[in-house]
């Protein structure tokens, strides 16, 4: 009995450990759901990203162009005020001209074409016909009538412009509030996900150390198995960014790993367009925090593919997503929700969705 105990008792300890591996393996098997399941939730993220830094872009745009609408009302309404006092000034010309001819010989023949007449204009034009007006204040009150009615003319169009701005902000801002909403969901998805991916890792952890845990027992007692080693990773090399833009680059690595936050534009959290105006910041230029604005910078120029330099902003997703330049094929950004500022290749996704490239002048 004594000698049949042993290999019965490191058979139990085998089996043991077999069972709680096949039970890790399945574990294992769930979680790789799991991560693929979150892996989708990234990408639509991703893509939920971009559609909301454009819906931003495009609300600002709009709200801009209706405060320049605001501006030209108030010049126009200025201009308006001007021309109504130049008017009424040439108009006590024209009556004091009146008197004057009134008081003259010819009286009587004036007097009848005044009072024949049936507008202003109609007075302007008896008054030429027997010319008892000079040209040149005809010509005065002419000019300030047409630039009045131009100025009203303007003014119309200006608040029916202004009108459809209005109605286009709106649009834009229940565009941007969807986006917004469309985000928050996937984010509230996505943070589920990732919950229950660091529920499956614990169990399957704890699994996984009872199995190792089984497994050694059973190698000390056949004393047949040693230990396995570790093999440590290898980091690879990293090329020093261009001179030119040395400063912008290492600025920005000092942020790598700092979590992506929406709307985020400090050390605490960065979206795409707001890691870059931070970055662009700490070296005095100041760049908007949205990616159409800093795609249209008035001081930047286009730059091909071909002659990226370390610093140049380069674009994707139809404007939706921006990041910086480091050399070698490389950029650095804030991805997008559930990942950190890091550097990825310009290639797969990001080539097929190349929008262009900027370079900083200035």
């Amino acid at each position: 009995m004594r000698a049949l105990r042993r290999p019965v008792l490191l058979s139990a300890f085998a089996t043991g450990a077999l069972l709680l591996a096949a039970s890790a393996a399945r574990a294992g098997d769930s979680l790789g759901a799991k991560r693929s399941e979150a892996q989708h939730v990234l990408v639509e993220l991703q893509q939920l990203d971009a559609n909301a830094q454009r819906a931003s872009s495009q609300y600002h745009e709009a709200t801009e162009q209706l405060h320049r609408l605001d501006g030209q009302l108030a010049l126009n309404r200025e201009s308006l005020h001007v021309a109504r006092g130049n008017l009424e000034l040439a108009e006590r010309t024209l009556a004091q001209r009146l008197v004057a001819i009134y008081k003259s010989q010819d009286a009587q023949a004036t007097l009848a074409v005044v009072l024949g007449a049936r507008s202003l204009d109609d007075l302007v034009s008896r008054i030429e016909t027997v010319d008892s007006v000079s040209k040149q204040n005809t010509a005065i009150i002419r000019q300030v009538v047409t630039f009045q009615h131009e100025i009203v003319r303007r003014r119309t169009f200006l608040r029916h412009a202004r009108v459809e701005q209005r109605h286009l902000v709106s649009v834009r801002a229940d565009s941007l509030r969807r986006a917004d909403g469309q985000l928050a969901a996937e984010r509230h998805l996505y943070a589920s996900v990732k919950s229950e991916i660091q529920q499956l890792e614990a169990e399957q952890q704890a699994q996984e150390l009872e199995a190792e845990r089984r497994a050694q027992a059973s190698v000390n007692a056949q004393t047949a198995f040693q230990r396995l080693g570790t093999f440590g990773g290898v980091v690879g090399d990293s090329s020093l960014p261009g001179d030119r833009y040395a400063s912008v680059v290492s600025i920005a690595m000092q942020y790598l790993g700092v979590p992506y936050v929406w709307g985020g534009a400090s050390p605490a959290g960065f979206d795409c367009s707001g890691f870059v105006m931070y970055v662009y910041a700490q070296v005095g230029v100041s760049l908007p925090h949205y990616t159409v604005a800093q795609w249209d910078y008035p001081n930047s120029v286009a730059v091909p593919e071909s002659e990226l330099e370390p610093g140049d902003l380069v674009f994707f997703d139809g404007l939706g997503h921006v990041g910086i330049y480091v050399g070698n094929g490389e950029f650095i950004h804030a991805p997008h929700t559930g990942t950190v500022v890091s550097i990825s290749s310009l290639s797969g996704w990001y080539a097929s969705t190349f929008a262009g490239a900027r370079r900083i002048t200035g």
